[in-house]
């Protein structure tokens, strides 16, 4: 996650006092079940913990050691990036450029660009995505997508965001598609051990159309207006709004209409009481230990 989308129009405000003036436009989403399953799944009650990029506070996101870590920490979900080389491999990487967090221009110096999408599953194999982090994580590489299901099948479950960057055409198929085309590697592609969320509704409901078992998400920086709400109605099962725009009037009107709300991302730990606090489905954390450990 990580892109703010600005609004100019809000066709209905969302909380309790819109409720009425809403209801005939928002309808009512397909019955919401939770995505819950697997090993993963915790048994301490509360809201699901959802190690966001893997346990990304404490190792480099996105990589092999961040997932590993999330799943020591007993965290319900790893939350995940989804994004295609320039050779169509799928990949777990955030960031739609590579600089931020690999040695791309030490490896690859002069190139005209350094999009992630530019560049071939080859190419980023001989990336290192861990000493930006610490030296301790030197040579951590970028993690191909079959591998990000190996490593959780059985153990955890997956939260896949369909990447939000700008040159993408047909990730949400592709995702899909990799998903039916693969099931021995990437196993994680029921209900019970896989969710798929997006700040596009339309790459929502393209990947829907593949897979419709599977439980979609729709993220927003801000409270969903009653268009999106709109959108979303009879087929949707959650929506994930930023924390900083998520009070009771929010999580109980989204429940009202049969969502499941994870909200993002909580590292502070009043921040995370109050999420609790208002009865959010599930918390997406850079610091999954916090939530876990008693």
């Amino acid at each position: 996650m990580g892109r703010v989308s600005a609004r100019s129009v809000r066709a209905c405000v969302v909380g309790l006092a819109a409720a009425a003036g809403c209801a005939a436009l928002l309808g009512t989403p397909a019955a919401a079940q939770p995505a819950t399953g697997g090993t993963g799944t915790h048994e301490r009650g509360g809201p699901d913990v959802i190690a966001h990029r893997g346990s990304s506070g404490m190792a480099p996101e996105n990589t092999e050691a961040a997932i590993e870590l999330a799943i020591e920490q007993n965290a319900d979900y790893v939350e995940i990036d989804v994004q295609r080389t320039s050779d169509g491999r799928l990949v777990n990487f955030h960031d739609c450029t590579l600089e931020r967090t690999t040695d791309v221009e030490e490896v690859f110096p002069g190139r005209d660009s350094y999009r992630v999408s530019d560049f071939t599953w080859d190419e980023l194999s001989q990336l290192d995505a861990g000493s930006w982090f610490h030296d301790s994580y030197a040579g951590e590489p970028i993690v191909p997508l079959h591998r990000v299901f190996a490593l959780t099948s059985g153990r955890t479950n997956v939260l896949a965001e369909i990447s939000p960057c700008e040159q993408y055409e047909g990730l949400a198929a592709d995702l899909a598609e990799a998903l039916l085309d693969h099931p021995g590697e990437a196993a994680a592609r029921t209900r019970d051990d896989l969710a798929v969320q997006s700040f596009e509704i339309d790459d929502l409901r393209e990947f829907h159309a593949l897979l419709p078992d599977v439980p979609v998400g729709f993220l927003d920086a801000e409270v969903p207006t009653g268009a999106e709400l709109a959108d979303l109605a009879g087929w949707a099962d959650q929506v994930n709004p930023q924390y900083t725009v998520t009070d009771q009037a929010l999580v109980d009107r989204l429940h009202d209409l049969g969502y499941e709300v994870n909200v993002w991302t909580v590292d502070e730990p009043g921040a995370m009481r109050r999420m609790v606090d208002l009865g959010v489905d599930g918390i997406i954390t850079d610091y999954p230990q916090s939530l876990t450990q008693p």
